[in-house]
C-alpha cells in the first residue's frame, strides 16, 4: 500500500472526502470517488485525490482512462512517477471501470473489477451444482471445451446478491465446488476502445508456424498485406482495437519498411472484448484458449493482466499439457502493484519490456516469475488503418518474445538468444533486433 493510500486511511479518510469534488474536476470529470462506506465499491482503498500533482495533468488523466489514441502506453513522466503513484493510478483506474459499468461489474475482496453477480466453475460435479441451485443459484451457460477437457459453468447469484456475499455462500453449501469470480482482465498498456475502419483480413501466404493471441480485435494496415490472420469475437463480433493491431503488426506485420518477429507465421486472434472495455473475462478467455487450441497455435501471446482465478490457471495448465506455450506480459502498473496474471502462472513465459539501451521499464510489474524481456519502448507499432504509433509498455514486448519463441520451440532453446540487459531482465533480453526506431516509419 502507497503512502498516499496509508495517509489518507490513518487520517480516517475525512480530507479525502472533503476533496473529491476538486478531484473529478482534475480527472476530467471522472466524477467523485466511491464513498469508503456504503457504496458498492466501498471497500476499495481511496486514494489522495492529487497523488502528488501527477495525475492533475493530461497524461495523468489518460493513464486512467485511456482512448484510441494512447495505443503507444503510458507517457514517460506517469511511466517513471514511482512504484506508490503508478499503484495508485491503478486503483484509480479499476474504481472507474467499475463505476462506469454498474450493471456489469462490481469489486472482488482486493478491489479488482469482476462480473457482477457471477461465479465461474470447472468441472462442477453434479450434488455440488445441485446444492447451489437449491439455494437460488441459477445456471447462466455451461459450455464445453473439449480441446481444454473443462465444462465451464456460469453461475448467477441469488436475487439481489453481491458475488462477493454469493462466493460465501457457495463455499457453505457446495465447499467441494472449484468456483470462483470472473474477473476482467485490461491490456497491458494501450487502449480497448474501438479503432474506425475494417478488421484485418486473411491470404494464404503461410509458413507452417502457428500463433495465436488474445485481446481486442485487429484492424486492417499495409503491413498485414499477405499476412494470414483469422479473427474470432467471444464477446460479439470482431472490433478492431488499437492494441490489438498494434501486437498482431509486432507479430505478423511485414512491409520494406517495418516487420514483426514471426513474418509469415498464421496467426489467428481471439478477440474478448467486442468493443467493451467491461469485457474480458476470465470465461470469455477460457473460451478463446479452447478455440486457438482447436487451430493449433503453438504459442499463445497473451498482452492482458488481471488478478489469478482458478478456472483461467487450470486451462492454463490444460494446454500447457497439450505442448502449447502461453506468453504473458506482466503488466505496467509498477512493482508495488500485486503480481499480475497470467504472467505469473507456472509454466507461463512472463515478460517485461526494455528501453533502447536495455534498461527495464519502471512501470514495469513485478510478476511471481520472470522469465524474459524483449524491446517495449523507443519502437514503432502498427495504428489501425495506416501509419505507426511509438508505443511503450510490455504489451509490446510480449509478442516479440512469442515469436521468437514460436521460432525457437522452447524456452530452454531460446535462453541462449538473451542478452544482458539492466534492472530486472529475467533471463535477459531476446528480440533486441527487432525493434523499429519509430522515427524510420514517421510513427506519432
Amino acid at each position: 500500500m502507497s503512502r498516499f493510500v496509508r495517509t489518507a486511511l490513518q487520517a480516517g479518510l475525512v480530507a479525502v472526502l472533503a476533496a473529491t469534488s476538486a478531484q473529478a474536476q482534475l480527472l476530467g470529470g471522472l466524477g467523485p470517488l466511491p464513498l469508503p462506506i456504503g457504496s458498492s465499491i466501498g471497500h476499495l482503498p481511496v486514494v489522495e485525490p492529487l497523488l502528488g500533482g501527477v495525475i492533475a495533468t493530461p497524461a495523468g488523466q489518460q493513464a486512467i482512462q485511456p482512448t484510441l489514441d494512447s495505443v503507444s502506453g503510458l507517457a514517460p513522466a506517469i511511466a517513471e512517477s514511482g512504484a506508490a503513484t503508478l499503484e495508485d493510478i491503478r486503483l484509480l483506474r479499476l474504481q472507474k471501470l467499475i463505476r462506469d459499468n454498474p450493471g456489469l461489474l462490481e469489486a472482488d475482496n482486493e478491489g479488482n473489477p469482476v462480473r457482477r453477480g457471477v461465479l465461474i466453475a470447472a468441472n462442477p460435479d453434479r450434488a455440488s451444482l445441485q446444492a447451489a441451485l437449491r439455494v437460488g443459484f441459477r445456471v447462466l451457460a455451461e459450455n464445453v471445451e473439449p480441446q481444454l477437457g473443462l465444462t465451464l459453468v456460469e453461475l448467477a447469484a441469488p436475487a439481489a446478491t453481491s458475488a462477493r456475499s454469493a462466493m460465501k455462500q457457495l463455499k457453505k453449501v457446495a465447499p467441494g465446488l472449484q468456483a470462483d469470480f470472473d474477473p476482467v482482465f485490461q491490456p497491458a498498456g494501450g487502449a480497448l476502445y474501438p479503432a474506425a475502419g475494417p478488421t484485418a483480413a486473411a491470404s494464404a501466404n503461410v509458413n507452417g508456424r502457428v500463433i495465436g493471441m488474445i485481446d481486442g480485435g485487429v484492424a486492417s494496415h499495409p503491413s498485414f498485406r499477405g499476412a494470414s490472420i483469422e479473427q474470432n469475437g467471444f464477446a460479439g463480433l470482431p472490433k478492431a482495437t488499437g492494441h490489438g493491431t498494434a501486437v498482431a503488426s509486432l507479430l505478423v506485420g511485414n512491409q520494406p519498411d517495418f516487420h514483426g518477429a514471426a513474418p509469415g507465421a498464421r496467426l489467428y486472434v481471439a478477440d474478448v472484448y467486442g468493443g467493451s472495455s467491461a469485457a474480458g473475462s476470465a470465461s470469455v478467455i477460457v473460451k478463446a484458449l479452447g478455440w486457438l487450441a482447436s487451430k493449433h497455435a503453438q504459442v499463445i501471446n497473451i498482452s492482458l493482466v488481471g488478478p489469478p482465478n482458478q478456472v483461467l490457471e487450470r486451462a492454463i495448465r490444460a494446454l500447457q499439457a497439450r505442448g502449447i506455450q502461453v506468453v504473458a506480459a506482466v503488466g505496467n502498473d509498477g512493482p508495488a502493484a500485486p503480481p499480475q496474471y497470467p504472467a505469473s502462472y507456472p509454466g507461463v513465459v512472463s515478460v517485461t519490456a526494455v528501453d533502447a539501451r536495455g534498461r527495464a521499464l519502471p512501470e514495469a510489474g513485478k510478476p511471481v516469475h520472470l522469465d524474459f524481456a524483449a524491446p517495449g519502448a523507443d519502437m514503432a507499432a502498427a495504428l489501425p488503418g495506416k501509419g505507426f504509433a511509438k508505443v511503450r509498455g510490455t504489451s509490446f514486448a510480449s509478442p516479440l518474445v512469442a515469436a521468437r519463441l514460436l521460432l525457437a520451440g522452447s524456452p530452454q532453446r531460446l535462453a541462449p538468444e538473451a542478452r544482458p540487459g539492466h534492472g530486472r531482465v529475467g533471463r535477459g533480453i531476446v528480440c533486441g533486433p527487432c525493434r523499429v526506431d519509430p522515427r524510420s516509419v514517421g510513427a506519432k
